[in-house]
């Protein structure tokens, strides 16, 4: 088993020397909904014919300027259409925090992306770690989009609950959370309730067939700022939602603890691997799958879109 302070420093470290990819191009769009300028970062297909589009979303603490670290690499070697947008930046004020302005932001990129791009419309992945797949999460339950795959990493899904978990933690996101939900200087959790999408309405219809993968590090929430429950119970309650019947495919209470509170899980065969990391746990239902991975609060880039399609 891999060490969590060494992924911890390899993680730090190799953020630390991101660079924005030179092949990126930088442009803007103003809000419908109050003139906002966001900004946004792509990279278009040389292709004669449609291709994927990726929409990565940036994480909590960064903005489409800030964050180097992306997928647009691996978008480019594939030579599919890729957007990073900026969707009101770091999730500290009002506007951000997943509230209808983000969602009408991202929703705005992909019409420019659509519009400007050669986009195989049947094929657009959204994707996004930490913050982005708390956006992500979003999207799939509010977009007006048809999107094919969603690809949530390391995501909050609660941030009433987040709250708590990173008050506990004595970290700034609980100061932020406050921030970023309207609540003033008091904690509010209805306000809270009301930015995470997992007390949202499941658009059963819309996504019927969207694909959602779930995934999360098992060490996140010890080296990391995200604990896995945030992924396990937006799973359930999607799958609940769904009147799912087969109780096999739920995430039990006993197996939650047992990853929570050990930090692995027994493995009964050879373990099926996620790129170069074991993978511990693993349930599905219809499209929705979740992948407890070894690993901590991260996205591994060189396999996120490798599995986006599958």
């Amino acid at each position: 088993m891999r060490n969590p302070l060494f992924l911890l420093l390899f993680l730090l470290a190799n953020s630390a020397l991101a660079q924005r990819p030179d092949f990126l191009k930088k442009d803007s769009i103003q809000s419908s909904l109050d003139g906002n300028v966001q900004v946004f970062y792509y990279d278009k297909s040389t292709a004669s014919t449609p291709q994927p589009l990726v929409v990565e979303l940036h994480s909590w603490s960064n903005s489409a300027d800030s964050q180097k670290d992306m997928e647009a690499v691996q978008a480019h070697a594939k030579n599919w259409n890729y957007i990073f947008p900026n969707f009101r930046g770091v999730n500290n004020h009002p506007k951000a925090c997943c509230s209808e302005f983000v969602l009408a932001d991202i929703d705005e990129a992909i019409d420019w992306a659509i519009k400007n791009m050669n986009v195989d419309r049947k094929n657009i992945y959204v994707v996004g770690n930490s913050g982005g797949g708390y956006a992500t999460m979003a999207m799939y339950m509010k977009s007006r989009h048809d999107i094919a795959s969603f690809s949530a990493w390391s995501s909050i899904s609660d941030l009433s609950t987040w709250y708590g978990q990173s008050v506990e933690r004595k970290n700034r996101y609980g100061p932020e959370i406050i921030k970023c939900t309207g609540a003033g200087e008091v904690f509010d959790a209805e306000k809270a309730k009301a930015r995470s999408p997992l007390y949202w309405e499941t658009p059963l219809k819309k996504r019927k067939n969207s694909r959602l993968q779930l995934y999360a590090g098992i060490h996140d929430g010890y080296t990391g700022s995200v604990p896995i429950s945030q992924s396990i119970n937006f799973y359930n309650k999607l799958l609940a939602n769904s009147k799912e019947k087969d109780k096999t495919r739920y995430v039990s209470e006993e197996d939650a603890a047992t990853m929570l509170n050990t930090q692995t899980f027994p493995i009964q065969e050879s373990a099926k691997m996620l790129g170069n990391r074991a993978i511990l746990y693993q349930k599905s239902s219809n499209n929705i799958t979740l992948t407890i991975f070894e690993g901590t609060h991260e996205i591994l880039k060189d396999v996120a879109l490798e599995v986006i399609g599958k």
